[in-house]
């Protein structure tokens, strides 16, 4: 029986501490009348945790190429084949492939460890994106770069939930209390910082690349960073979360088993609409005022108001409950996106940017902290994964989606795509909301490592 916590504790983040070879994961019982006095944990005592450091700063480094990526794809097609339509689709390609793929090297990792499948995954990386670069440089027909973009996008290494897991698995073992609790979500709102400040470094420093060189140049640094960030990241081996081994002849489910799972990663497929559709979107309105270079300052920005959101909201001792503070954070977004489709010019879609950036990290942190309390140990790199990947798909669909549009309407008809796909977010959300309380829907069984207790 896997412990839990209930999601009207704002500081409930942590299941249960890691199962060993003598215990199975047990109940710990709560008072539930008892007045909630929130936890806050600053950012400086968790990144003064013992070890951090040695994972985290290659991690970051692993995971900046992530939205270099995309923003690298899409120009380096638009230069080569001339169409946003194309560009779109094979960067479409690319995510919906790390979206599929993605999770089932979260649940290998779960299984046979962080390093076995981190190491062989960078390195196919680095040769696939090779070759697409290769590819689009020869003019090769655009069938072929979207074979090639499959391998370059289902490869990219998930840093992030395995970052995720970590902190989770560093701070279980100091049990299932309301400290370790508040630790567990304070590292949840440096992630997705830490995402978002990828998302402001990453397209800055491909388009400056792109603009100092040529977009094959920023993809060759894109595959450079992944290969040795994600090589050191692996070496770090003492702070990986241990293997959870089922028990013979049962066989584990899958993360994606949980309905509450799958609502979260339904919503998180509204908000990778929003990051699909904006890139393309503000290239291409960006290119129409005769400002090409300064489409990746401008989603860099939109980036950054996520950022700072998400700074602030990892210092509040939250009194509402988690579930609630996403459904009002994600109604802000379906909010900020509804305007960008009839901003002026550039300076008024970059100021209306930034405030619907505003409202992405605090969706981001909530889902995170809520899918670690509807999946047991054993699952969590997987679950955090699906998240990931549910993002990915987003951003596959909403690019895609806002290339066709533009190439037939221009830019600004682009930018009705983010509205859209995360009001669909919203919805499903708002009406399925009951699924995000741990316990409401009976799992089914994963097993964790020794004798089953109940």
């Amino acid at each position: 029986m896997t412990a839990s916590r209930t999601v009207d504790d704002p500081t409930a983040v942590l299941t249960a501490p890691p199962a060993t070879s003598a215990t199975s994961a047990t109940a710990v019982p709560t008072a539930p009348d008892a007045p909630a006095t929130p936890a806050r944990v600053g950012y400086g005592e968790l990144l003064r945790t013992p070890g951090a450091w040695r994972f985290l700063t290659p991690a970051l480094v692993a995971r900046l190429p992530y939205a270099m990526l995309s923003m690298g794809i899409l120009l380096l097609v638009t230069q080569t084949h001339g169409s946003y339509g194309t560009a779109g689709t094979v960067t479409a390609v690319a995510a919906v492939a790390q979206a599929l793929i993605g999770p089932q090297t979260g649940r290998l990792a779960d299984r046979y460890g962080q390093a076995a499948v981190l190491v062989p995954a960078v390195l196919v990386h680095a040769v696939s994106v090779g070759l697409l670069i290769a590819l689009a440089l020869g003019h090769a027909p655009a069938w072929s770069l979207f074979l090639a973009a499959v391998p370059a996008g289902g490869s990219v290494p998930q840093v992030g939930a395995m970052v995720r897991a970590r902190w989770v698995a560093t701070f279980g073992a100091q049990g299932a209390t309301d400290g370790a609790a508040a630790k567990v979500s304070t590292a949840f709102a440096f992630e997705s910082v830490t995402d978002e400040f990828t998302f402001v470094i990453g397209p800055i420093l491909a388009s400056g690349i792109a603009a100092f060189a040529n977009p094959a140049a920023a993809l060759i640094a894109e595959a450079s960073l992944t290969l040795v960030g994600g090589l050191a990241f692996a070496a770090q081996r003492r702070t990986a979360p241990a293997r959870i081994l089922p028990e013979p002849g049962v066989r584990r489910a899958s993360a994606l088993a949980s309905p509450g799972v799958r609502l979260l990663a339904g919503a998180f497929l509204g908000v990778g609409t929003v990051f699909g559709g904006m890139q393309v979107s503000v290239n291409a309105f960006a290119d129409s005022v005769g400002q090409h270079d300064a489409g990746g300052t401008v989603y860099g920005i939109f980036a950054g108001g996520s950022m700072l959101a998400g700074v602030l909201y990892g210092v509040i001792a939250w009194r509402r409950p988690v579930a609630q503070r996403m459904v009002v954070s994600y109604s802000m977004l379906v909010l900020g996106a509804s305007v960008l489709w009839a901003m002026p010019d550039l300076v008024a879609l970059t100021v209306a940017g930034l405030v619907c950036g505003l409202a992405i990290a605090p969706t981001l942190i909530s889902g995170y902290t809520l899918v670690e309390t509807l999946v047991p140990d054993g699952a969590k790199t997987e679950a955090f994964t699906w998240l990931t990947g549910a993002i990915g798909l987003g951003l596959a669909i909403g690019s895609m989606v806002a290339g066709k549009l533009i190439d037939g309407h221009g830019p600004s008809v682009g930018f009705l795509v983010p509205v859209i796909g995360a009001g669909l977010g919203l919805a499903a959300l708002v009406s399925m909301r009951h699924l995000l309380t741990p316990g409401a829907v009976r799992p089914r069984r994963i097993l964790v490592q020794g004798p089953s207790h109940t």
